[in-house]
């Protein structure tokens, strides 16, 4: 297949291609956005992809400014969209006070707020399959945890940072690629206490507040970071380790409150 492409009714185009395909398409659709973007989308036929993990598994917890925190210690950090967001509410006030529906200015205006949407979406996208290809990738089985996003974002002073994050766009481009490149990918459910578990001895030391970063555990003394703890959890379950000797052990407390004698270490860590 060349540059071009004949459609019929149209006739021959010659479109940006963003990649080659895999294969000659069975069928093509034109697709229109709001901010009068056309694109072209094809129906091609794919065979599964064969690579080596590094890794045998891997846990991811989700999170707000470091979107991605991974059981192995990495860290993926979410961009930055505020600048964007904070010019779109400024131009969705501009359109809510223009007087007459569908004059020029109003018109120009809907447009401007169309081209910062699909900016903050093409970035976002952007960012999201480039981490999903790594992790799929690098890790043979891929744990995510299932999250109750209509109920977070009833929180009125995060529900709009939350809603720019993509985390469920995240998790179908994982499981999408897990399919491709022949690896497993599983959700636990949203009832684990994953941020409530010392990852190492099994410890279970309650509900913490979200400005609650850093933890030290009273019964084995390890400090952890709230979120790659949360992740270590999050692996554990989804490979079946979620109820071995280190969780149900006699040697460790099972109890959510702590003793009376034991001094709380719960540390609380300056805003990242």
């Amino acid at each position: 297949m060349g540059d071009s492409i004949y459609l019929a009714k149209i006739g021959n185009l010659n479109p940006i291609w963003s990649r080659k395909l895999p294969s000659n398409p069975s069928s093509v659709t034109v697709i229109k956005d709001a901010a009068n973007r056309y694109f072209l989308s094809f129906v091609v036929e794919i065979n599964p992809v064969q690579v080596e993990a590094k890794n045998q598994s891997i846990g991811i917890n989700l999170g707000i400014k470091t979107f991605a925190f991974m059981s192995n210690g990495e860290k993926s950090e979410s961009s930055d969209y505020s600048k964007l967001d904070r010019k779109i509410r400024k131009l969705q006030r501009k359109l809510m006070k223009r007087q007459v529906k569908g004059s020029n200015r109003q018109k120009r205006t809907r447009l401007k707020i169309a081209k910062l949407h699909n900016e903050i979406s093409d970035t976002r996208k952007d960012f999201l399959h480039k981490l999903s290809t790594k992790v799929v990738k690098e890790n043979q089985f891929i744990v995510l945890e299932d999250l109750n996003v209509s109920g977070i974002v009833k929180n009125r002073k995060l529900s709009r940072a939350i809603s720019l994050q993509g985390w469920r766009e995240f998790r179908v481009l994982c499981e999408g690629k897990a399919e491709k490149f022949g690896r497993q990918f599983t959700v636990i459910s949203r009832w684990e206490p994953t941020s409530q578990i010392c990852s190492d001895c099994g410890f279970r030391w309650g509900k913490l507040d979200l400005k609650v970063r850093t933890v030290t555990c009273v019964t084995c003394g390890a400090e952890h970071d709230r979120d790659e703890n949360a992740a270590k959890n999050i692996e554990k379950v989804g490979i079946g380790h979620g109820h071995d000797y280190k969780w149900t052990g006699s040697d460790s407390k099972t109890t959510s409150v702590a003793s009376c004698c034991e001094p709380s270490r719960i540390t609380v860590a300056s805003a990242r």
